[in-house]
Order: structure tokens, then C-alpha cells, then sequence
């Protein structure tokens, strides 16, 4: 790599982790300014508060990602620009293509961060701001479903409540019916079950068994019953966010897990995983836009490089949330909701790259 690459490269990395240590503290005050009563009022422990701004300068960093690269990229990449310094490279009869090259070893190096970050730092920051928020700044209220949850625990077992109390681990209405093939074996069904947490074991309460007979039932009633489940009642209703906690290893797992029991969620589980995949995607046609937008000096300078950058940006992630969203409350592929920003704004770097190069 000759000297101009070595330029390039270290602007575009050090220009971008300025921009990160630049808005990541703007982000943390306000998120301080709007939350520090409710912390004061739930009495949240310094030492938690220190751990939940750390796990939010991870969350921060990787959810407006797009903007802090394109920002970055677009605020050296117009410097150079205005001090003619790309026209110099170029007029020398460095192709367009040449110039470009330093930019995708950088983006390279930043796709990898990206990619070990969002597959294994960024979900278990994910958790532990997660867990603080719903803990201290939503007391009392939890981000899942707790209605009429139903439950495939293995191939052969189902499970049933009318709601679920998380806080108290107790299930109402239960009933677990047990199947060999197509034929019911057995159903169990209770008032309300419970998780009795020093024992290790389930309370039911109204307990019944009917057994299936090929000419009668037998039944089998108890008042109250202590018994053992392979299942954990906590799984019956995972939080919404849970695959946003979970690293490469353990999503896949997780979603293996979900598949075979015919979550209601599986779209969602998969579009977070399908996204993780795409941002280090995402980071090589972020740059080209940004080279290909800034790299010619405009009457209106740097400044209208950059709110022409912002503006890409947002739309980067409008688009991202819209067919997110349509993934998740829809039948919408979740590969093409993850895909198809990336796509449109692929078509998009090829079109400003070929109008850059003219």
C-alpha cells in the first residue's frame, strides 16, 4: 500500500472514531437528563447506573451506526475535497476506482468490528440496558405478551395458560396435554401453576389427569400438587427483545428451539438475525454513497455534503424500521426485510459511483 492509502485509511478510521466519541457522551447526557429523576425516584444504585450507561454507549453506538459512518466519511471526504486534494489525486491519473480502494480497506476493517460487536458485545450490552430500563425507569411493567399463551415444549407436549404473572412465576388456567403421534395420551390441567423457587418444582393447584382410555378415562385429582416439568415457565412468554440478548451461538440455538415449537415470534427472531449479517454488508455501501456524494466540491461546501448525508442516513434507517416492522406484524419475509435496504441502497452506491467516476 503506497502513502496515499495509508492517508486515507487513517482519516477514514480516526474520523470515525472521533465522530463516536464526539456524539456517544452527547447521547449519554440526554438520555441522563431525561431519566435521572425516575432514577432518583426508584433509588437505582450508582454502580447499576455506571453499568447501564456502558451498555448504552454499545446499544447507542450500534443502533445509529449508518449515520456516525456516513457522517464521518463524508466530513474528511469533503475536507479533502474543498482543498482540492482529490482533484490533485485524480488529475495525477489515479483511476476513480484507485481512490476508492483505501475506502473499502477501511470499510473492511470497520465491517469486522461491526460484525464481532453486533454478534457478541452489542447483545449482552443489549441485555443488561434492557433489564436496567424495565427494572427501574418501567417498573412493574414488562414488554411481553401475558394473555392466552400457548406452547410447544417438545415434540410430543403442549401447554396452555390464560395469563402468566412474570413477577410471581404463577400461570392461571393451566393445562398440559401430552400426545403419542396424533393420539392424546394424557391432559393435565390446574387452577393455577406455580414455581416454588426453594424447592425447585411446580405447585398446582385443582390438579387433574385425565388419562385416555381406549373404552374409559381414569382420573386423578389433588387439591395441590408439587411436581417436576422439563419446561421453564418463563419460556411460555419471552420478553420481546430476547433475541436481541443473545450471541451468533446462542440465537441460532434459540431459534432452532422456537422453530420446533412453532413460536408465534419466530419472524422477529429471525429478523434480528438476518440484520446482524447485513450491518457489516451495510458499512462497504454506506462508504461508497458517502465517497460518491462528497468527493466533488460544491458551491454550498461541506455543508451541504453533510445534510445531504444525514439525509441518506435517515432514510438508511427509515427504511430498515419500515420493512422491519412489516416483517414482524406480517407475513413479510424477514431475509428480504433485512435485505432490501441494503439492496435499494446498493442500486443507489452503483448509481452515484458511476456518475463520481464521470
Amino acid at each position: 500500500m503506497k502513502i496515499l492509502d495509508w492517508y486515507i485509511i487513517k482519516r477514514y478510521l480516526g474520523t470515525f472514531t472521533v465522530m463516536l466519541l464526539l456524539f456517544i457522551p452527547i447521547g449519554i447526557m440526554i438520555d441522563l437528563s431525561e431519566k435521572v429523576g425516575k432514577m432518583i425516584e426508584q433509588e437505582a444504585p450508582t454502580s447499576e447506573i455506571i453499568i447501564y450507561y456502558v451498555n448504552f454507549t454499545f446499544y447507542f453506538a450500534n443502533l445509529l451506526f449508518p449515520i456516525f459512518l456516513f457522517l464521518s466519511i463524508i466530513w474528511f471526504t469533503s475536507k479533502l475535497a474543498n482543498n482540492t486534494e482529490i482533484t490533485a489525486i485524480l488529475s495525477s491519473g489515479v483511476p476513480y476506482t484507485r481512490f476508492l480502494r483505501p475506502y473499502l480497506v477501511g470499510a473492511a476493517v470497520v465491517a469486522m468490528v461491526a460484525f464481532v460487536m453486533g454478534m457478541f458485545i452489542v447483545p449482552s450490552a443489549s441485555k443488561g440496558y434492557k433489564e436496567f430500563y424495565y427494572k427501574y425507569l418501567k417498573k412493574g411493567k414488562q414488554d411481553r405478551e401475558t394473555t392466552n399463551l400457548y406452547n410447544q415444549i417438545n415434540d410430543n407436549d403442549f401447554i396452555y395458560v390464560s395469563s402468566f404473572d412474570p413477577r410471581n412465576k404463577i400461570g392461571y388456567n393451566f393445562t398440559l396435554e401430552h400426545f403419542d403421534g396424533e393420539r392424546l395420551v394424557y391432559k393435565i390441567s390446574a387452577r393455577n401453576i406455580r414455581w416454588v423457587e426453594k424447592d425447585s418444582t411446580y405447585r398446582l393447584s385443582s390438579y387433574v389427569k385425565r388419562r385416555v382410555g381406549e373404552t374409559d378415562d381414569i382420573l386423578q385429582k389433588e387439591s395441590r400438587l408439587d411436581t417436576i416439568f422439563s419446561f421453564n415457565l418463563d419460556d411460555l412468554t419471552p420478553v420481546s427483545y430476547i433475541a436481541e440478548t443473545k450471541n451468533l451461538f446462542e440465537l441460532n440455538k434459540f431459534i432452532d428451539n422456537e422453530r420446533r415449537k412453532g413460536s408465534s415470534n419466530i419472524n422477529t427472531y429471525l429478523l434480528v438475525k438476518y440484520k446482524r449479517w447485513g450491518l457489516p454488508v451495510s458499512a462497504f455501501i454506506l462508504t461508497i454513497i458517502a465517497v460518491a456524494v462528497s468527493s466533488k466540491k460544491k458551491r454550498g461546501g461541506m455543508g451541504i455534503n453533510l445534510a445531504l448525508g444525514i439525509a441518506l442516513a435517515f432514510v438508511f434507517i427509515f427504511f430498515d424500521r419500515i420493512f422491519g416492522a412489516m416483517a414482524e406484524q406480517s407475513g413479510f419475509s424477514p431475509l428480504l426485510a433485512a435485505a432490501i435496504p441494503n439492496i435499494l441502497f446498493g442500486i443507489l452506491a452503483i448509481y452515484l459511483l458511476n456518475n463520481a467516476k464521470q
